[in-house]
């Protein structure tokens, strides 16, 4: 049986930051497939140094990141991207790709130097824009989609990878409202396939819609790891954004109530 710890991502008793110099102090984080972790905090706290760690790009200034059981120090940049893929809050293309060759881009880790992609590997991609709902626009340049319907598509290329897990920067920010709700289905539909994910976000509605557990970054630590219903009062809302805030629960239409925040209007 394999352990928990080797399929996971792991971070213990890290300090993150560059030049030697940690901006972020001791970190536990543990992220595991199928989890969604919910991550706020303000800018400038240290969300993108985070992130940078986990994917390999800077070293931990001490303490250990393991990706699958392996330190991240010791993997090559295909071997991480076939572990975690990474969605960033916006992404444009320098040439009119069409939306099926922008997901195909992420079958590139499973590709040789010089190879090119083969059946399966179009089989993937195509199953992916299904996934996605967005088979449609597979022959639509993709410069000229929506803001949305872009976002969409590079879920479905990081979904490619066929990684373990998936880290998300702030996946509906630039959204619409119905855009960012379809986002974040997704997003829990995604971690029904047994795929681990770290969401960036500074809606803490998007963690009641579909986190399992919230990590806030405040003050150089990582704190209050725990359900969205236990981290996600008042009392750690207006600490983080330094505003009031009521957390209620909603009716839904005969199913369960679900809990949402709003901020206190004087």
């Amino acid at each position: 049986m394999v352990k928990a710890k080797e399929q996971s991502i792991a971070i213990r008793k890290a300090g993150l930051g560059y030049n030697g110099k940690a901006i972020l102090d001791d970190v536990d984080l543990e992220i595991a497939p199928g989890d969604v972790v919910c991550l706020l905090g303000q800018n400038g706290a240290g969300k993108t140094t985070l992130f940078r760690t986990m994917l390999g790009f800077i070293a931990p200034v001490h303490g250990s990141v393991t990706l699958s059981g392996r330190e991240v120090s010791r993997l090559s940049p295909r071997e991480i991207a076939c572990i975690v893929s990474y969605v960033p809050q916006s992404y444009a293309m320098p040439f009119a790709y069409s939306v099926s060759d922008v997901v195909l881009f992420g079958r590139s880790v499973h590709l040789g130097l010089f190879s090119s992609p083969g059946a399966r590997d179009r089989h993937v991609a195509a199953e992916c824009l299904d996934l996605l709902e967005i088979s449609h626009l597979a022959a639509r340049p993709f410069n000229e989609l929506s803001g949305g319907e872009r976002q969409m598509v590079i879920i479905a290329r990081a979904l490619a990878q066929e990684a373990r897990f998936m880290i998300l920067d702030e996946p509906a920010s630039n959204l619409d409202y119905g855009n960012q709700v379809r986002v974040i289905r997704k997003v829990r539909e995604l971690a029904g396939r047994n795929i681990g994910i770290l969401m960036a976000t500074h809606h803490p509605d998007h963690a009641f819609m579909a986190a399992s557990r919230v990590a806030v970054l405040s003050g150089g630590k990582l704190s209050h790891d725990g359900s969205p219903e236990a981290m996600l009062t008042p009392e750690t809302l207006r600490s983080l954004y330094g505003v009031e805030v009521q957390v209620f629960d909603t009716p839904q239409n005969g199913h369960a109530s679900r809990r949402v925040c709003a901020p206190v209007v004087e």
